[in-house]
């Protein structure tokens, strides 16, 4: 999957090597930790392992800044290298978890995949995101406004959370059913957001069905979608009822907007694609989300928000809703519960659903084999029962388009670029993150100028940070008709700002919000152990040998002598690490 020679490479090692040498300014040195002339090393040393264009190459590394000389590297003695078993259980890692650490790498190889993940369901849901906020005094009347506790909460159990599948899940979906805070012009936003977040949560290994009536009655949904106080037609005003949530529910979280075979490629009549619904099929189904309303009108506290919708049924459409070719009547709760069901048997559901979890996870254009795979998964878990999330996981981590390490190194067609809260939580997780006084001091890292251009739960629109159709204009992905859906937030500007923020995470963290490096640093007298263990928790093993040169050129060039040598050492390892390109796609 995406090698040297494969089409994502190609298309954006360029650019993320001509980025990459602005982006470590000498100026911009963390209070502790890495010191500016060690980043400027690092960039170096990075545009000699990106080897798009010209530079020193492998061999040698030129130095910017003060005191600038080249400095030699030998070409490495063989050193022994992390097991292939080792490797593919970071990979594995890499796709169903937050990120991998040298424990869950041993845990992995110690029980196999299949146990590993049968042991994630059996771990039970954690405290909830609104529990722990509400401890932490969330619910105090000068804190309606405050957002930071919800992002503090979600770190928190990204990186230091055991059931790391269930996070893992729980981001892909919120991929794609989509709720941002910075949209909902509320009282109590934070709370309402994390009440959304616990619902994507605790169904995470539930059934796809209760989800969607989960979601459906949820208070920040309805507002974000603007079916909270929906009304039924009124034919003496003209007034229709509001269509965002019935589109949307159709297009973007359960069908799509082509007829898909059920390996997810797009039904055609006459060199046309065939269209899921139409234009009324959406008038129809919205006149069933009329009446809902918010379960108490008190703004004084957030507990509206945790609860589920009610139903008032002087806004309500009684009458029949034909759409997708069925009727349902008589309105009020069982009339919403029927419209899922209609929407849930619809025969694209299966591989619609199958392919954005995929791409989430696995790769960004999964062959229509695997979708099909995983689609009748979908559509029966070997029991008769559709839509069970368990076996939809199973599938998607257990195919051999997801287990074969060799055909994804060789395949020109696989992989995904890493999105950026997945290379911030790798990091944090590889290397024991903790924050003692729980303020997970991330915040929001949606600044595309100052931090990652990405923060769980503040997407921009309901289209979320990706799309899963996008492919960058003008690249050979295009004229391959490949997908690329985490290169839409991946740009000049944010590249830079994900090196620079990672710069300063990877030196000094923030606030109390701390790295540990000490089993790294007792490796870093040996650049060769040091680069391999990183190479192989971070990056699965995937670091090609250009690329581990270069690295261990520029750790080499900061002599064991130096102040904070170790320190310095690792973290130019992991800095090197987390900008490279052969790390920001996951083969």
């Amino acid at each position: 999957m995406l090698g040297d020679d494969t089409i994502i490479d190609t298309a954006d090692r360029t650019q993320i090597s001509e980025q990459t040498t602005r982006a470590l300014p000498v100026d911009a040195a963390p209070a502790t930790g890495l010191t500016a002339k060690h980043g400027v090393i690092g960039a170096a040393a990075l545009l000699a392992a990106c080897d798009s264009g010209g530079g020193s190459g492998p061999g040698t590394v030129t130095v910017a800044g003060p005191n600038p000389a080249p400095t030699p590297t030998p070409t490495p003695s063989p050193t022994p290298s992390a097991s292939s078993a080792a490797r593919s259980a970071s990979r594995f890692l890499a796709q169903a978890t937050m990120g991998a650490t040298r424990a869950s790498i041993d845990s992995v190889l110690n029980t196999g995949v299949a146990a590993w993940i049968e042991a994630q369901f059996a771990i039970p849901r954690q405290i909830s995101h609104w529990d722990w906020m509400v401890a932490n005094g969330a619910t105090e009347s000068i804190k309606v406004n405050v957002q930071s506790q919800y992002d503090a909460s979600v770190w928190r159990q990204a990186i230091a959370g055991p059931d790391a599948l269930r996070q893992r899940v729980t981001l892909a979906l919120f991929d794609y059913l989509v709720v941002g805070m910075g949209v909902l012009n509320i009282d109590w936003r934070a709370l309402s957001v994390a009440a959304y977040t616990d619902v994507l949560a605790d169904h995470a290994f539930g059934n796809y069905r209760d989800l969607l009536g989960a979601i459906t009655r949820n208070g920040a949904m309805g507002l974000f979608l603007t079916f909270v106080n929906n009304r039924k037609a009124n034919p003496s005003t003209g007034s229709l009822p509001d269509e965002n949530y019935a589109r949307e529910l159709m297009q973007l979280f359960t069908l799509g907007v082509n007829q898909l075979e059920q390996d997810g490629t797009v039904r055609m009549s006459n060199g046309q694609a065939l269209e899921t619904y139409t234009l009324d099929d959406v008038s129809q189904l919205a006149r069933v989300f009329t009446g809902l309303q918010l379960a108490s009108s008190d703004r004084k506290t957030p507990d509206r928000m945790r609860e589920p919708l009610i139903m008032n049924s002087e806004l309500n459409e009684t009458g029949p809703s034909t759409f997708l070719g069925s009727t349902v009547s008589g309105g009020g709760m069982a009339a919403i519960d029927a419209a899922l069901d209609v929407i849930f048997r619809h025969p694209n559901i299966a591989p619609f659903v199958s392919k954005q979890l995929i791409q989430r996870m696995v790769t960004s254009n999964p062959s229509p084999a695997y979708v099909g795979r995983v689609a009748a998964a979908f559509a029966n878990n070997g029991s008769g029962v559709r839509g069970d999330m368990k076996a939809i996981i199973r599938a998607i981590l257990l195919d051999p388009e997801a287990r074969d390490d060799a055909a994804a190194l060789n395949t020109t067609t696989g992989g995904r670029l890493r999105e950026p809260v997945l290379r911030l939580t790798n990091w944090a997780r590889a290397f024991g993150v903790t924050s003692p006084s729980d303020a997970w001091g991330f915040g929001s890292t949606t600044s595309t100028t100052t931090r990652l251009g990405q923060g769980i739960g503040r997407a921009p629109s309901v289209f979320g940070f990706v799309r899963p159709g996008f492919s960058p204009p003008g690249t050979a992905m295009v004229q391959a008709g490949l997908t690329a859906p985490e290169f839409l937030i991946a740009s000049e500007q944010t590249n830079i700002a994900y090196i620079n923020y990672m710069q300063s995470l990877v030196g000094g963290g923030t606030g109390d919000t701390k790295a540990d490096y000490a089993p790294m640093m007792a490796l870093a007298s040996d650049s060769a152990k040091l680069v391999e263990e990183v190479n192989l928790i971070l990056a699965a093993g995937q670091l090609r040998a250009s690329t581990i040169a270069s690295i261990r050129a520029a750790v080499d060039s900061i002599p064991l002598t130096a102040n904070n040598a170790t320190l310095n050492r690792t973290g130019v390892a992991i800095l090197l690490t987390l900008a490279s390109p052969d790390y920001l796609v996951l083969k």
